[in-house]
């Protein structure tokens, strides 16, 4: 059964997108990206252009433009003559994005074990400070988007650009997810998780490094599989509800 959004949670999110310095389209996007990476929106949900154009005041052309966007990065799924819903993934889709995963990182990590320079290793550092900063500070959204771009990072220092892309849509897909299935935890990467590795690639411990890449991952995938087949509540207005 499919059920439509309510508009009211991903307005909440608006109001901190709010921005006279920012386009349309960006404002649109932020605000719906943000409910969606707060796990506001239940799997299967629809967005409707109708009511999302009414409620951010703006066209209709700009929130398609806004949820085509979102699909292309697997945050939505677009359904020809039906219009965006978000996700409702199976275990074993589930499964299959992780098993992707590992095998692109496990690539990723063995290109840049003991090959990391020194300016590469501070950005990684200071992008583990920015995950504990936002982790300190409450912002599950911010939380979830930094936890996952490390990864999409460290596929950028690979000089690999179609394997980074590649990787950016499963860490979306994955960042979702944990989304969907477990929305109370602020992160669904662990800092510390972050920093061994980080510690094992400046070590050339190729060994430690894809045992910390490997044990990361199938925990991540564990605590999302553990709620992958609880109910969600189909009452969104009231999810949604503005404070």
């Amino acid at each position: 059964m499919r059920f439509i959004a309510s508009t009211a949670g991903i307005m909440a999110s608006r109001k901190d997108t709010s921005s006279k310095d920012i386009s349309a389209d960006e404002r649109v996007y932020a605000a719906i990206a943000s409910a969606l990476l707060q796990g506001k929106l239940a799997p299967g949900a629809q967005l409707v252009e109708r009511e999302l154009a009414a409620a951010f005041e703006c066209t209709r052309g700009t929130i398609r433009k806004v949820l085509a966007r979102l699909g292309a990065e697997g945050k939505l799924t677009l359904e020809a003559n039906r219009g965006a819903f978000v996700p409702s993934p199976t275990v074993d889709d589930i499964r299959e994005v992780y098993r992707a995963r590992q095998v692109v990182e496990a690539g990723i990590v063995a290109s840049l074990c003991g090959a990391l320079s020194v300016k590469a290793l501070r950005a990684l550092r200071a992008h583990v400070k920015a995950e504990q900063r936002a982790l300190k500070a409450g912002s599950a959204a911010e939380c979830v988007r930094l936890a996952g771009h490390f990864h999409v990072l460290l596929a950028e220092l690979a000089g690999a650009p179609e394997v980074e892309a590649f990787l950016a849509r499963l860490v979306a897909k994955t960042e979702l997810y944990k989304a969907l299935f477990d929305p109370s935890k602020l992160s669904n990467c662990s800092s510390d998780e972050h920093a061994q590795l980080i510690d094992a690639l400046e070590q050339g411990d190729l060994d430690a490094a894809l045992t910390a890449m490997r044990t990361h991952i199938d925990e991540l995938e564990a605590r999302v599989l553990a709620q992958a087949g609880a109910s969600r509540t189909s009452d969104l207005a009231t999810i949604f509800a503005l404070a």
